[in-house]
């Protein structure tokens, strides 16, 4: 069984790497972004916008770089290895924070973080008060988001047993554990292959209002190359729309070049896409940021100690799309 992290040793050193992607284009200004994970349906609006000529005809020759285990994206714009990258809220904002990073959010992906805690159907764990005298596996990177959640929901912190969680559904589906920690728009299908039926609840409706894969670059990209970046996000948006018009049909046009070789099922990547539009999905288009959901994110992470604020987003650009 592959979950969604776990099959990254099974990729090439190619892929991990990030190089240039099946189906970039040679005419036009160059960027690099960096995504977050490994190629998959996390980031098919981008490969559809890719492939159909989006980016080219906005002027933009546009490489995708692979992100993975060992990829962190905040570095590569520190690194100077891609100008835009695709993060996490809290990581961006706490090393805004932090460590003074020249960092600036313009787009949100995700409305709603895919991040949930997944239980078993036959042994559901409805909400974060019921995870006192459970066992729930947690990967080491999301520990303080989910000790956030359980404070917010005030549930003692030494009430949980919490075990390290290696992206592997596994321990779960033999009972080893009671619940993970994982995105509920990919690892329910793995339980499902096991014959086995999730239940699962996201983090973001518990206390943790966080977007996901923020659009993030460098303020003195952003002050050079504003255009550009405006082009980049109509021609993304423009990607994501024509892939959730039908959610089945580019997972099986890409199975012999963006997917090729992760060791995932088509089924699985299809599952994943269409679980992706309702968290994605914003009145005023996918990359939207209102001015309630910043100031969400600037409470939450304002409540767990980090000095948020307002100026670490901006929405202008969105408003030129």
């Amino acid at each position: 069984m592959i979950s969604r992290r776990a099959f990254a040793a099974a990729l090439g050193a190619t892929v991990i790497a990030g190089t240039r992607a099946p189906g970039v284009r040679a005419a036009g200004q160059p960027l690099s972004m960096q995504t977050a994970w490994v190629y998959d349906a996390e980031f098919i609006g981008y490969f559809v916008a890719q492939d159909m000529g989006y980016y080219e005809a906005e002027g933009i020759n546009l490489a995708i770089l692979a992100g993975g285990p060992d990829v962190i994206p905040e570095s590569a714009l520190l690194a100077g290895k891609a100008p835009l990258a695709l993060t996490t809220p809290d990581t961006t904002m706490k090393a805004i924070a932090d460590q003074n990073a020249p960092f600036c959010i313009i787009g949100a992906q995700y409305q709603k973080n895919p991040l949930g805690v997944i239980s078993l159907q036959e042994r559901p764990i409805h909400a974060p008060k019921e995870l006192a005298g459970k066992t729930i596996a947690v990967p080491p990177v999301n520990l303080t988001t989910v000790h956030a959640m359980l404070k917010l929901n005030g549930v003692e912190r030494s009430a949980v047993r919490i075990v390290p969680y290696q992206f592997d559904p596994t321990p779960l589906i033999k009972g080893e554990v009671d619940a993970t920690v994982d995105f509920v728009t990919d690892v329910p299908y793995s339980i499902g292959r096991a014959g086995k039926q999730a239940h699962s609840f996201l983090l973001y409706d518990y206390g943790v209002p966080l977007f996901n894969d923020t659009v993030t670059v460098t303020r003195d990209f952003l002050a050079k190359h504003r255009a550009l970046l405006v082009k980049w996000l109509r021609a993304s948006r423009r990607g994501w729309q024509e892939n959730f018009a039908d959610p089945g049909r580019y997972p099986k046009q890409f199975a012999g070049s963006w997917f090729k070789g992760t060791g995932r099922s088509i089924d699985n990547e299809i599952f994943t896409n269409r679980a992706n539009l309702p968290l994605m999905s914003a009145p005023h288009g996918i990359f939207s940021m209102t001015p309630e959901a910043i100031e969400q994110h600037i409470g939450y992470f304002q409540s767990i100690g980090i000095r948020a604020s307002r100026d670490m987003f901006d929405t202008t650009l969105l408003a030129e799309v």
